[in-house]
């Protein structure tokens, strides 16, 4: 089954922001953040994507910093949305979440108070793989596959929390909970994203998530992937949802992009380099080794440029180009079945403005054209 045959009819594309919760700046790969991640910058970035109108911001989960050198400040992913949240009125949060470091009852409570907090606001994206090596600083030893084993369960455990004020037992492998009560559930339904190349991350997505995550690539190699999950997704009498994580750097000129990516890169630390190295060596995580492979000047395509993956964890490619050709780009991936886009890009407040002042009302005319044929 292609994709074409589950997409119709399309609905407009929502596009969220990103929170930079390791630090920001023009140069990344340094020893230390041009701009750290104090709350006030946080809460600019956060205050400038819900004034340009973008759904949702992404908040990373990191036990170390994963764009400057690891010893550097890094803001916690859950008392930061908490605080964000407070000071923000419409926009959304996608929290990433890691199973497994927090006792799901306590967690669903945490959740639930933050929603209500937050007047519905909440979303939840579930990282059971994470970084190579870094789970492991806090004690982890669960392998690959058990992680996400455990992560099945911690949905199943929430939504069965959230369904009714009252006590409730769950016995599971990993989690056992006897008369756990969460009283007021969420004022909405917080939405589970889940993304992950692994089958055992595309299992559990077609079993449990909303919307299934996809890190950006090539779109010759993300469509036979996308068709891969729609399968597992309706093997499960579901209908897959899908979004896409991706870096920017787009200009009106295309020269200009281009020296921007190589400035971007231009004062990379060496200490930083060996530690992104040594976190993508021999890696369990199939997104990762995508995202880390080498390309002559690190173009995986035309526009397509994975320099950031150098020294940054997770993902690591952007798409570059003027105003016309990142916008075609991204429609293209729309035309794959693209129905959200996480974007962002260095630093966050600039370019959140370029994106949604010069490249999105251009995109969005594209898209509204194509759904009128």
């Amino acid at each position: 089954m292609q994709l074409s045959e589950i997409i119709e009819p399309r609905s407009k594309p929502k596009f969220d922001w990103f929170i930079p919760i390791d630090g920001d700046g023009e140069h990344i790969g340094t020893d230390k953040a041009e701009i750290p991640p104090t709350f006030d910058y946080l809460k600019k970035v956060a205050l400038t994507a819900e004034e340009n109108g973008f759904y949702s911001l992404l908040v990373p989960t990191r036990f170390s910093n994963g764009l400057f050198d690891e010893n550097a400040p890094l803001a916690e992913t859950w008392t930061t949305v908490a605080a964000l949240a407070a000071v923000t009125e419409k926009i959304r949060f996608l929290v990433a979440v890691r199973p497994g470091f927090i006792s799901v009852g306590l967690f669903a409570q945490m959740a639930a108070t933050l929603d209500q907090i937050s007047g519905g606001r909440i979303d939840l994206n579930i990282v059971p793989g994470g970084i190579e090596g870094d789970m492991e600083r806090l004690g982890e030893k669960a392998d690959h596959d058990t992680r996400y084993e455990r992560a099945s369960e911690f949905i199943s455990a929430c939504k069965k929390l959230w369904d009714k004020p009252e006590a409730i037992n769950f016995n599971g492998e990993f989690i056992n909970l006897n008369g756990a009560v969460c009283s007021p559930g969420p004022k909405g339904k917080p939405a589970f994203y889940l993304g992950g190349a692994s089958e055992a991350a595309l299992n559990l997505s077609a079993d449990k998530a909303d919307t299934y995550l996809a890190w950006i690539l090539p779109q010759e190699t993300l469509k036979p992937h996308l068709e891969k999950a729609q399968e597992k997704y309706m093997a499960k009498g579901r209908s897959p949802r899908f979004g896409l994580r991706t870096h920017l750097i787009v200009r009106q000129s295309e020269k200009e992009a281009w020296e921007i990516a190589d400035e971007l890169l231009a004062q990379t630390s060496k200490s930083v380099l060996k530690q992104r190295g040594k976190s993508s060596e021999n890696t369990s995580m199939v997104g990762q080794r995508s995202q880390s492979q080498k390309y002559k000047n690190n173009k995986m395509g035309t526009h397509l440029w994975n320099g950031i993956s150098n020294v940054r964890v997770n993902c690591g490619t952007a798409i570059v180009g003027n105003v016309e050709q990142v916008s075609e780009e991204l429609l293209k991936y729309w035309q794959l079945g693209i129905d959200e886009f996480i974007l962002s890009g260095f630093p966050h407040v600039t370019e959140c403005n370029i994106v949604s002042e010069q490249l999105l009302p251009i995109l969005i005319d594209k898209i509204d054209q194509e759904l009128k044929i």
